[in-house]
């Protein structure tokens, strides 16, 4: 059972995440193989989104793993870049499944009208756009549904739950095998007990045939076994190893010698 802490209840010992998943899966089997930039179409790289570096230099990004994740700073382009992946895959632009159509502001880019999606021929069972930003507005138009099924689905009244215990129990209840997930800095709203019980239901989705393309900060939710990783940057945007990612260095620096690393951040 995944777990998230909750009024207090004991918490019972998270499931162990094996090392490796089991073999990396072939990009024919995965449901959105590659990502393309229509460049031709771009009238000028000058104006956002195509003026961020990651964007700009952005030809053809192969997505070969079940589990694809985007880390960099803010303001890198990784929220812009899985946005527009989620409304390029026909989901809705401030999140929830593809049958979710809530608009409270129009804030997405225009980067979906330039993106194509190279797919295979598998077809989702279902999918996911997972907005840390929007959900709260995704929580309240399936409240307004006043359906009790689709409240079941969705394992209660999301807005009856913390923040962390309602995205738990959106990714435990409502995400399911064969489905196509977009999650936008997920790791927001969680705590380390919380992102653990993510990257493990992740873990068993992926073996049931689900993909994974996510934005994050977390050093926890970068180290998903056979996960590919890409840093936005200035240099644009390039497949990095874990342990080269700036946030693990950082995160490790912290942790090995905290007050040395306070002393630099602090030093006039």
């Amino acid at each position: 059972m995944l777990l998230e802490e909750a009024h207090g209840a004991k918490l019972a010992p998270l499931p162990v995440l094996r090392l490796m998943t089991k073999s990396p899966r072939r990009a024919d089997d995965l449901f959105v193989r590659a990502l393309v930039l229509k460049r031709d179409e771009v009238e000028s790289f000058d104006a956002y989104p195509f003026s961020i570096p990651a964007i700009r230099h952005l030809d053809e990004l192969r997505l070969n793993s079940a589990v694809t994740l985007f880390a960099g700073e803010n303001g890198s382009g990784k929220s812009t870049l899985v946005e527009a992946i989620a409304v390029a895959a026909g989901f809705n632009p401030e999140g929830g499944s593809r049958s979710v159509t809530v608009s409270t502001r129009a804030s997405h880019s225009v980067l979906h009208k330039y993106v194509r999606l190279v797919r295979s021929t598998r077809r989702p069972r279902t999918g996911f756009f997972l907005r840390a930003e929007s959900f709260f507005n995704v929580a309240t138009y399936i409240e307004e549904l006043k359906d009790p099924g689709i409240t079941h689905a969705y394992g209660g009244a999301l807005h009856e739950k913390s923040h962390g215990e309602s995205f738990i129990s959106l990714v435990t209840h409502r995400f399911g095998p064969n489905g196509l997930y977009v999650l936008d800095e997920p790791e927001a709203a969680l705590s380390l007990r919380g992102n653990l019980a993510l990257m493990r239901r992740m873990h068993d989705l992926a073996a049931q045939g689900s993909q994974f393309i996510i934005s994050t900060h977390s050093p926890i939710l970068l180290g998903y076994p056979d996960a590919k990783i890409f840093v936005l940057s200035e240099d644009g945007l390039v497949e990095t190893a874990y342990e080269r990612t700036e946030v693990v260095e950082l995160t490790r620096a912290f942790l090995a010698d905290r007050h040395e690393f306070l002393h630099h951040l602090f030093d006039d």
